[in-house]
Order: structure tokens, then sequence, then C-alpha cells
């Protein structure tokens, strides 16, 4: 398993734990799956608990929405937006 596959996992979990999601499995969310909307049907609400989840977990920022809006295309839109973020405060 690569640290991108852990991202992506660890991120599965925080999401169905941080937003109380029930009947959900991290298996059943795909790594290219929309986050909101038509994938998981999350809400405005649920965005901003998750950019503060997204936040508090991993020492990153998320300035404004059109960030956000790229970031939480997908789970792997926001892999790859973190590990970005982390490399270059490192």
């Amino acid at each position: 398993m690569t640290n991108s596959d852990d991202l992506k996992r660890r991120l599965k979990e925080l999401l169905i734990t941080g937003l109380r999601l029930q009947d959900v499995a991290p298996g059943g969310i795909a790594d290219d799956q929309p986050i909101f909307v038509d994938g998981l049907g999350l809400d405005s609400i649920d965005a901003l608990e998750l950019v503060v989840l997204i936040e508090e977990h991993f020492g990153i920022a998320i300035p404004d929405e059109e960030v956000g809006k790229k970031a939480f295309a997908s789970i792997s839109a926001l892999a790859e937006f973190i590990a970005a973020e982390q490399s270059r405060g490192a």
C-alpha cells in the first residue's frame, strides 16, 4: 500500500466518522467519486465540517471556496491537495 493509498483510506474513514455517515463503508467510496451532491450527497454544512476536520487532522488550511471546490472534488483530489500542501510546508 502506498502513502497515497493510506492517505485515501484515512480520508474515507475521517469522512465517515467526522460527518457521522451511516450505512457507508470506506470501501463503498470510490477514490474518484464526487464527494458532494451526486456522489455522497453531502451539503454545504457538511462541507464546512469537512474543512474543519481536514484543517485539524492534517494541519493545512483551505483558504477559499475555489481551492475548496478543487480539493473536495473527490477523495483522490483531496489526497493530492493534502500531500502537496504538506510537502510545501515541510
